[in-house]
């Protein structure tokens, strides 16, 4: 007989959410009633941005993210669309900087002021004339400067270089018409190689932005798509939609074979659109249910079963849409791992909602932080635009600490690959997969010092927790160095005998089996 252990081990089993307090929430926000399939809210550690009820045209509040309580009902907006606004994002690289799009076809990039609205804001920065109908999403690049997506209901993605000076574009870098109806849904990989969409025709797509290629197309009968997302570096897909029976249902796709899902479950009977959110640093993905209070988390594995179900946070107020801070904008002190911020329009209220790992230290928690993306471009849309992949900036969360490189290496620009290439592709050296972003030190001593990669074995390379290898310590020069060298070394000595306590642990399951196996031999 075999010993199986009857709990997973996971740093995240007992995360929660916590709502905010009254005083913490955005009260007398006029949210919109439209019924369109967006988050209708952006939030940067800087601002919250959500689309609000106006008449004639379209427009959107912009509120600073302490001045919680209520809100003033003659506050200034952004309102310079002509038709209702479908979609808000904020520049990943700029917390000033936010693009809208609307159905009067048109997508606008605005420049917010670093103080209080005191007049509305009818002027844009920049306008992107070029589609023909309504213009439903819109996606910045997740690594490359100034490159924005926007998908409309002329079937078309569009590409835009913001990088230049000109007001008023109607010429997009790159078209891609590669779809027979809407776009209900757009996502990058880490590093802004590969597009995957979501289509009203029921087939996921991934796609080479840049060539235009259609890499993988997936259709399933009984799964009907309206959600997808790229799980970070793991390789695979995840979607929402519903079922042949008209339930809400999510499903797990490899990348490089989208033929049948890797896993697919039947969640409820409700009617309302799931959203899926996926945290790269946690592997912990969210699903959001509009219309519902409900918010599942699940933690993602690369190997089976994959998907592994954490806890449900639930509340008797339906959102209809979300917003997602950013990591940079955390309280790590309070051990928040993701914010939400929840739009509810019957109270007319913006409630956060933090998800906290349970810690009794008031210490910085390094095994919940990992390296997260930084708020600079790690390329120019020049750079992007002529085939060069990377990955993103890296920055430690460690209050204090200055933005690290993420170490990744530049490709040269290589001709769009066959869909079977798709794993090369994904994997190459110019990624950094999810292990290796804990790992920079690795990384960094297989580009420098190969010789002395090969003469250590595998388990012998040593990487200290903070992300410095034995061999790139410097020597501490000030006293406040040298602390920090020590709470370094006492991270790494912690670490190390937890992995002593886990090998303890695993040699006494073998001597039950073992124990177990000649009690079995010996009764027969």
């Amino acid at each position: 007989m075999s010993w199986h252990p009857q709990y997973r081990s996971s740093k995240f089993r007992h995360v929660y959410g916590k709502a905010a307090s009254k005083d913490k929430c955005y009260d007398c926000v006029p949210i919109t009633r439209n019924v369109h399939d967006n988050h209708f809210c952006a939030v940067n550690p800087s601002f919250i941005a959500v689309v609000t009820e106006c008449a004639g045209g379209g427009a959107f509040l912009v509120i600073p993210i302490k001045q919680t309580g209520k809100l003033d009902p003659h506050y200034p907006k952004v309102c310079g669309h002509k038709g209702n606004v479908l979609d808000i994002k904020w520049n990943p690289f700029n917390d000033f900087v936010i693009a809208s799009c609307s159905e009067d076809a048109t997508v606008k990039i605005w420049d917010i002021p670093n103080q209080l609205l005191k007049r509305n804001i009818t002027t844009p920065k920049k306008e992107l004339l070029g589609h023909a109908r309504r213009v439903g999403l819109i996606e910045w690049h997740p690594t490359a400067g100034n490159i924005l997506f926007s998908s409309g209901y002329d079937y078309k993605i569009m590409i835009w270089n913001l990088d230049v000076k000109d007001t008023v574009l109607s010429k997009p870098v790159k078209i891609l018409d590669t779809h027979k109806d809407v776009v209900l849904s757009m996502s990058f990989n880490t590093d802004g190689s590969l597009l995957a969409t979501a289509c009203r025709d029921r087939k996921i797509r991934v796609i080479d932005p840049r060539s235009g290629t259609v890499l993988q197309v997936g259709s399933y009968k009984s799964h009907r798509v309206n959600k997808v997302l790229f799980l970070g570096n793991m390789k695979k897909l995840f979607s929402t939609g519903t079922s042949c029976w008209n339930n809400r249902q999510i499903a797990l796709w490899d990348q490089n074979d989208l033929s049948v899902p890797l896993l697919e479950e039947d969640l409820d009977g409700s009617s309302g659109l799931l959203f899926p959110v996926y945290d790269s640093d946690t592997h912990m993905l969210y699903v959001v249910g509009k219309g519902d209070g409900n918010i599942r988390y699940y933690e993602i594995s690369p190997e089976k079963p994959y998907l592994n179900y954490l806890m449900e946070y639930r509340s008797h107020s339906p959102q209809k849409g979300i917003g997602m801070m950013p990591k940079r904008g955390l309280d790590v002190a309070a051990c928040e791992i993701f914010r939400f911020y929840k739009l509810i329009p019957t109270k007319s209220l913006i409630e956060p909602i933090s998800m906290i790992v349970p810690r009794r230290s008031e210490s910085y928690q390094e095994d919940i932080y990992p390296l997260t993306a930084a708020a600079q471009p790690a390329l120019t849309a020049q750079e992007w635009l002529s085939g060069i992949n990377k990955g993103p900036l890296l920055v430690s969360l460690r209050p204090g600490s200055e933005a690290m490189n993420s170490l990744p290496q530049f490709l040269e620009p290589e001709p769009p690959m066959k869909a079977t290439g798709l794993s090369q592709q994904q994997g190459g050296g110019g990624r950094m997969s999810l292990e290796d972003k804990q790992k920079p030190r690795e990384i960094e001593d297989g580009r420098r010092r190969p010789k002395v990669e090969e003469k250590l074995p595998k388990n012998e390379q040593m990487c200290l927790s903070n992300g410095f290898g034995v061999f790139e310590c410097p020597p501490p020069k000030t006293e406040n160095e040298l602390l920090q060298m020590y709470y370094r070394q006492q991270e790494e000595i912690r670490r190390l005998r937890e992995m002593v306590i886990q090998r303890d642990v695993q040699i006494k399951q073998l001597e039950l089996e073992l124990r177990n196996l000649s009690m079995d031999t010996g009764s027969y």
